[in-house]
């Protein structure tokens, strides 16, 4: 396949925020944006939305492709053309929706699912991660969890199984939480403090594992940990994450300590029951989880492909971390499209899980791609 037609243009997403669209060969791909981001993560576009837009609409792209590993020489052209030291540098959500649109050309051409271009012999479904009560950044409310998002694995048989119980506990959960509405990604809002809201959760522990995304660098300040009735230093913080997965026996726990603390992550418990998962921290680099690794830091891993933006580099990321047995997570971000690819993505790089929430259109359409996936590697 060549690449003979680009074009790109603006659309907004699920937070009425502008995000990038872009179609090859007429077929589409769009970045999803985040809004709690991390430090470390590489930026959306070079110069700005426009300037990437008017980029690649005047780009005279004529490169063929074959296979997935041929994304080089998209990358190659990208980089020579715009005139980057390194092609990151042309921007994550940019460069991802590139990507994943020639994937989606290569595709049709061949006339195979996506998944397949990447990986033809994947057969594993990845657990779904759904976010249901949201707290921290993404909450409206001013009486709010500190915590970012209180998050549902199911113990489903299989993805099917497990989308069911998404929808059944989260549904449920409305009037054990009195949620008073919904925030950016679907999750439910409520004045519930972080112990009450795991309490309630814990009453689902034989439909669910029970998760939890700190977030802690929002709240970590002046080298404190800032809660409403209360500062704790790094080692009451540490402290305080061990309590909690005893206390809950809580499955899998993101971000438990600031984004630049190594150390302190690899002093918070894990085992194959305790999944301490890295995000801010690792940022989707494969610099920082070379660091990660180093430190033992970490056991699990958020990937979010437009926050590193070379589909490339998120396989590497995916294979390095399946090498020194660290468990992935395909992520979606706060400010979702309706793209579907990145059920895909999770399938072909055969990632452990995928978080991308439970309600909303935006995130419904990537767990509804997941079980049309199933059923088609069931019929095979």
């Amino acid at each position: 396949m060549y690449i003979k037609e680009v074009k790109a243009r603006k659309i907004k997403d699920s937070r009425n925020q502008y995000t990038i669209e872009v179609s090859v060969n007429g077929q589409v791909a769009s970045a999803p944006s985040g809004k709690s981001t991390g430090k470390y993560e590489t930026p959306c576009y070079h110069k700005s939305l426009g300037w990437n837009i008017n980029f690649l609409n005047k780009a005279p792209l004529d490169i063929p492709i074959g296979s997935f590993a041929d994304l080089h020489i998209l990358e190659s052209y990208i980089k020579k053309t715009a005139k980057l030291k390194d092609v990151k540098q042309f921007g994550a959500n940019a460069l991802f929706a590139l990507e994943s649109a020639t994937l989606k050309a290569l595709a049709k051409e061949q006339k195979k699912q996506l998944w397949q271009i990447i990986n033809p012999k994947a057969n594993k479904m990845p657990i779904p991660v759904g976010n249901a009560i949201g707290g921290g950044l993404h909450s409206h409310n001013k009486n709010h969890p500190t915590f970012q998002e209180f998050l549902l694995i199911p113990k489903g048989k299989n993805f099917k199984e497990n989308y069911s119980i998404l929808k059944a506990v989260y549904k449920s959960l409305k009037s054990k939480i009195k949620a008073t509405a919904i925030n950016d990604e679907g999750a439910w809002q409520t004045s519930l403090n972080e112990e009450q809201v795991l309490e309630v959760l814990s009453k689902y522990k034989n439909k669910i594992n029970m998760g939890v995304d700190v977030a802690s660098s929002s709240f970590f300040c002046d080298k404190e940990y800032k809660y409403k009735n209360r500062k704790l230093n790094k080692e009451a913080q540490i402290w305080y994450m061990n309590d909690l997965i005893k206390k809950f026996n809580i499955f899998y726990l993101e971000d438990p300590i600031q984004e630049e603390d190594f150390q302190g992550f690899s002093q918070v418990h894990r085992s194959s029951n305790h999944l301490v998962v890295g995000d801010d921290l690792t940022a989707t680099h494969i610099s920082r989880l070379k660091i990660a690794i180093k430190n033992k830091s970490i056991n699990a891993m958020i990937v979010k492909p437009n926050q590193n933006g070379s589909l490339l580099e998120v396989k590497q990321i995916i294979d390095l971390c399946k090498k020194n047995n660290i468990k992935t997570i395909l992520s979606h971000r706060s400010g979702e499209t309706l793209d579907n690819s990145l059920a895909d993505y999770a399938f072909a790089f055969q990632t452990d899980f995928i978080k991308c929430g439970i309600a909303t259109k935006w995130r419904e359409v990537k767990l509804k791609r997941l079980l049309e996936i199933e059923n088609s590697i069931r019929n095979v």
